[in-house]
């Protein structure tokens, strides 16, 4: 676009906001493309953002602080509980203040059991943004006959089981 079809542009628009009283919306953006001038490639405030900054505030930004905290209590897990503890258990979820661990048995349910306050303590002094009041400690899972190739509705496994 040439210089004189710039001046053409502005001139239109100006009669017309003169005549009608108003801009119309392609005056408008033009308007405010000109506020904002043009940017250049080496001017100032262009300097490329460290990526630490730029994850940092994106972090912020989406409020992501609890969910890698909670992956980080996850990843984590080893070294807080020790490794023959982490061997048994696993932490599933994280809600509301409240730490479902899953355990290799009940035997092993009731031993965390008798850890709690230990691990408590040891989560909150880690992880005080994360606000864990409790642990959920939980056996091994049953098995579950609502799935498969050949269920049936129905009341379920008392219908076929004795």
């Amino acid at each position: 676009m040439s210089e004189n079809d710039g001046f053409a542009q502005e001139f239109y628009w100006a009669m017309r906001n003169a005549v009608t009283g108003r801009l119309g919306r392609d005056a408008k953006r033009i308007k405010e493309n000109k506020k904002r001038g043009g940017s250049k490639p080496f001017d100032k405030g262009r300097d490329p953002n460290s990526v630490g900054d730029t994850l940092g505030s994106l972090i912020k930004d989406f409020k992501w602080t609890t969910e890698l905290g909670q992956a980080e209590v996850f990843a984590n897990w080893s070294q807080i509980v020790g490794e023959a503890t982490a061997a048994k258990t696993t932490p599933e979820s994280l809600l509301d203040g409240e730490l479902t661990v899953r355990c290799a048995s009940t035997a092993w349910a009731t031993q965390l059991k008798l850890m709690q306050t230990t691990i408590l303590s040891e989560l909150q002094t880690q992880f005080p943004e994360l606000e864990i009041e409790t642990l959920k400690l939980l056996g091994p899972a049953g098995p579950n006959f609502k799935r498969g190739l050949r269920s049936v509705p129905g009341r379920g496994p008392r219908d076929t089981w004795g």
